[in-house]
């Protein structure tokens, strides 16, 4: 079939039969032979396609966020994470994670999820981990290797755990019934002891739908939160079962006070409660009786209270849910305290102490952790690498546009985030979200009641093939009190910042009608011309292109403004495509596709097929962009633009969604229809070349798409590479060559060394702690925080007095932080000291030297112990003890002289010494010992004559000491 030459469309018949492309000596063969008479090759005969092959694929973003809180570490330096079927172990100081436990699938046929949901310490053991599963596996980890210890086959789902010192080798869980229903649950006590038969599991009550379990710190009672009930028991008479306190709304969490006998919860209203019913003489005889009992209300929440927790010293709660602010209420007050806009609904909080310094840890819905200090209120620092949270971005539906680009210059991904106002900058080579974009200003707030609030959302995004300009589409539908806006936003990276500025916006670019696409022109480098071409709802195709001037001081200004708008009667224009040479773009105009020149946007041709009645996909095939792809519900018809002829059709039994053609070959692949009601949700690829309407190969990935674009992680892009969005909101990576991000490490090795905190030692104190190495002391720094995302310094005295006085915290939180931005280091200070003595020793000469002056010269800085050394005092230590006799008098102090005091020794018990540390006079200085490289060899010990009792002077003269 021919293409119009004119620019209105002359249709004419297709061939029946596919015509194979003639080549260039065909074609003079033809021009040499009469008129009328053609040497056309035969057709390709029809062959079936070959069978669907999986694609490789890998996914860059975890599931869901867990609504477990994270659990930190004795020492405070790691927390546990809850992934899906993972526990990962983060570091706190850098976010990254150091080691990842896996749990395997049950090795029963059943498909049964192994999610695991809840996880604790192992109160016995600080190196345990103890997680549950809704395969109802208990299982015990040792962190420290990354290994499985036990397993333990509970046979229910189980929902949390909960464990207590006073209960060796013994966990509960509250665990569902499957086969009941109304949401069925029991309470259950699981032994941790290896028996030859199944672990000893005995029931200790029924509840109903499982918000919370926990024992309170005393450990003699246990407490499940479960639907609009509280179950309280008594650990010492489990047999009596549980007494049922009434709650007026529907329970969501559960936590302990610390310290004194009573707890909080949360309910889907909003509304906190404390619960003061844990009375020996309330719970008697009450076996399945529902009682009321005395509580106290803390009402801020809008909507259902996700998570509560009190901090280590029981003064303050806790509590955040969708509203995605944390409260602080002062438990004895009532008095609350917000840190609002954190970005997206809170799904756990958790306490940390490391030291002086107690940190709040926020998990939120988009799978970001966000450490908040108790001192400044302010977020310190957070980790986050995919952050999206399908519950609040888009609706259900596949049809609705999801943006997505790869940024070539940043070698990141530009993606949907957990607003929908939003976009996020991912690196899938480190494995973070390096910044977030906010398209769309708007105030993240909570749905009123029931009725979710209709946010403004990026609807379209493309990047230029040079990586300096991106064009973004937002729009807000209106209701009966605003009218619909949408937005067109030209946006420019700055090489330096490394961020996308705004540079232009152009309201209502189509009117008020959808912008149905976006296409930038391609251009290699910054100095060649680009233009962008969109078309609408309204009928129109814009050209949008870069202008500049010079402003009032001298430098240039760039903008976009619209250099042509034109139609083609009266069709609705979909989705356009540039030729790689930018001289031509096509539009698909539903049965015409129309070809323009891009400088002087003339129609150039319009092709007509009857095979293609409504196309709405259009793309250039290869490098020279010499054919031309046109898909419409079901067919696919490929045009020869210099003979002007239809190369082949195509015919699909299935719905075609997206063509992306290959950059350098004459290839493209087809995205076949996937229904969002599927349950396989399988996605079919068939891969084309021009040459053949044949699908050269069919290939299919275990997802459904929202959209995809063309990806490669390597320089090599010979075979086909794409990254996309599945249904399930996960970002993956699919192709030839897979590139999976980088796999954190199995075992930790950043724990090798944990161990608890560790005091002062004995050489510590007589020698300073500046006098032992690293390799000395037993501990190791945690490497600085080189976050790019909410990091601040709380030690800065003008930000902790930037306040008002009344919201000012505690002098306990105030203290450290407002000193140690004042005080020098330890090692400022060494090194002035050591300047100090090095004056004084040029100044003047000591007459004479004592023990204590020598002791100083040792704490100099530079110094070193090694091992030889400390081998020998150790021995020294160990051979020669002091100790009093039984008439022996303390020595007393009965003045000072030059800054030190004077000591009179009545009786002293002699000290023996190897010989090499005997003197003349009968003393001896163990200074004289560290100061040799080499340690002498002991010698056989011998009497030391006994120290007159007299006034113990230091010399003439001698210098006041800097230590």
């Amino acid at each position: 079939m021919a293409a119009s030459i004119g620019p209105y469309p002359q249709p004419q018949p297709l061939p029946s039969k596919t015509k194979q492309i003639p080549t260039r000596d065909s074609r003079d063969i033809r021009s040499k032979k009469a008129k009328g008479k053609q040497n056309a090759s035969p057709p390709i005969p029809p062959t079936d396609p070959p069978p669907a092959t999986p694609w490789e694929w890998a996914s860059l973003s975890d599931p869901s966020s867990s609504k477990t809180p994270p659990i930190f570490t004795n020492d405070g330096s790691y927390f546990f994470s809850l992934v899906g079927s993972q526990v990962k172990i983060h570091s706190v100081a850098t976010g990254q994670v150091v080691s990842t436990l896996t749990s395997s699938p049950p090795s029963t046929t059943e498909t049964s999820p192994h999610l695991l949901t809840s996880a604790i310490i192992n109160p016995h053991n600080a190196f345990q981990l103890i997680t549950g599963s809704l395969d109802g596996r208990a299982m015990i980890w040792d962190f420290i290797n990354a290994t499985l210890l036990q397993t333990i086959d509970v046979g229910q789902p189980i929902h949390y755990i909960c464990a207590h010192k006073e209960f060796k080798d013994t966990i509960f869980v509250a665990a569902s019934r499957p086969a009941k229903k109304d949401n069925n649950a029991v309470i259950l006590r699981v032994s941790l002891k290896p028996t030859t038969n199944a672990s000893e599991i005995l029931p200790i009550g029924k509840i109903r739908s499982p918000a919370g379990l926990a024992i309170s710190p005393n450990g003699a009672w246990i407490v499940a939160a479960a639907g609009h009930k509280v179950y309280v028991a008594r650990t010492s008479d489990l047999a009596s079962g549980f007494t049922k306190y009434v709650s007026p709304e529907r329970l969501t969490c559960l936590a302990f006070h610390p310290f004194d006998e009573y707890f909080a919860t949360g309910d889907e209203k909003g509304v906190v409660r404390l619960w003061y019913c844990l009375n020996n003489d309330l719970a008697i005889n009450s076996r399945g009786v529902e009682k009321r009992t005395q509580t106290t209300s803390l009402h801020w929440h809008a909507h259902a209270v996700s998570s509560v927790t009190f901090t280590p010293n029981g003064a303050y709660l806790l509590s955040g849910g969708e509203e995605a602010v944390l409260v602080i209420w002062q438990v004895h007050t009532g008095k609350k305290e917000f840190i609002p806009r954190l970005g997206a609904p809170i799904n756990a909080v958790s306490v940390s102490s490391r030291g002086t310094a107690e940190e709040y840890l926020i998990r939120l819905a988009d799978s970001t952790h966000s450490f908040i200090s108790s001192s400044s209120l302010r977020i310190t620092r957070s980790y986050s690498q995919i952050r999206v949270d399908p519950s609040i971005s888009y609706p259900l539906s596949a049809s609705i546009s999801v943006p997505l680009a790869v940024h070539s210059s940043s070698s990141t991904l530009i993606l949907p985030t957990s607003h929908p106002s939003s976009v996020q900058m991912y690196s899938p080579f480190s494995s973070t979200s390096t910044s977030e974009l906010e398209v769309s200003p708007s105030n993240r707030v909570s749905r009123r009641d029931e009725k979710p609030l209709e946010p403004s959302r990026v609807e379209r995004l493309v990047v230029s093939s040079s990586g300096f300009w991106m064009s973004t589409i937002d729009s807000r539908q209106g209701d009966g009190n605003f009218g619909t806006e949408v937005f067109l936003k030209f946006w420019f990276w700055d090489q330096k910042t490394r961020r996308w500025l705004l540079n232009t916006r152009i309201d209502r670019p189509h009117g008020q009608k959808k912008v149905n696409d976006l296409s930038f022109s391609p251009s290699k480098d910054k100095k060649q011309p680009i233009t962008l071409l969109s078309t609408g709802e309204d009928g129109c195709i814009k050209i949008w292109v870069l202008r500049s001037r010079k402003s009032g001081s001298a430098s240039q200004e760039d903008f976009w403004i619209a250099r042509a708008s034109f139609s083609f009667r009266s069709a609705m224009p979909r989705c356009a495509s540039w030729s790689p040479d930018a001289s031509l773009f096509a539009v698909s105009l539903g049965p015409h596709v129309a070809i323009y020149d891009s400088i002087t946007t003339t129609l150039c041709q319009t092709l007509i097929a009857p095979e293609c009645q409504d196309s709405k996909l259009v793309d250039f095939i290869g490098n020279a962009g010499r054919y031309l792809a046109v898909a419409g519900l079901n067919g696919i018809v490929l045009w020869d633009l210099v003979l002007k002829t239809v190369c082949w059709h195509f015919d699909s039994p299935l719905g075609i969604r997206r063509i992306v053609s290959h950059p350098t070959e004459d290839k493209f692949v087809v995205f076949h229809e996937t229904s969002l009601d599927d349950q396989d949700q399988i996605t079919i690829i068939s891969v084309f070349h021009v040459s053949s309407r044949v699908p050269q190969r069919t290939c299919t990935v275990p997802f459904g798409l929202r959209n995809a674009t063309w990806y490669s992680a390597s320089p090599t892009i010979t075979n086909f590479s794409f990254v996309g969005i599945s249904y399930n909101w996960s970002v993956v990576v699919f192709g030839d060559q897979s590139c999976s991000r980088k796999e954190e490490t199995t075992t930790l090795k950043e724990l090798i060394g944990f161990s608890t905190v560790q005091g002062r030692t004995l050489f510590q104190d007589i020698f300073g702690k500046s006098a032992f190495p690293d390799t000395f002391n037993g501990t190791s720094q945690a490497p600085r925080i080189s976050s790019h995302v909410h990091t601040e310094s709380v030690d800065k005295a003008d930000i902790i007095f930037e306040y008002p006085a009344y919201l000012m915290p505690s002098l306990d939180h105030l203290f450290d932080p407002l000193l140690e931005s004042f005080l020098k280091t330890s090692t400022q200070r060494a090194d002035l000291s050591q300047e100090v003595a090095v004056g004084e020793r040029e100044e003047g000469d000591v007459d004479m030297e004592d023990p204590m002056s020598a002791s100083i010269t040792v704490e100099s800085v530079g110094r070193c112990l090694n091992q030889v050394k400390l081998d020998v005092l150790t021995d020294l230590f160990r051979r020669h003890s002091i100790c009093d006799s039984a008439g022996a008098v303390h020595p007393t102090v009965t003045g000072q002289l030059n800054d030190i005091a004077q000591c009179r020794v009545k009786d002293i018990q002699p000290l023996s010494l190897p010989k090499p540390f005997l003197f003349k006079n009968g003393t001896h200085r163990v200074a004289s010992l560290l100061s040799n490289s080499t340690s002498p060899s002991p010698a056989s010990s011998a009497p030391v004559s006994s120290i007159s009792s007299s006034t113990v002077t230091t010399g003439k003269k001698r210098k006041k000491s800097l230590g």
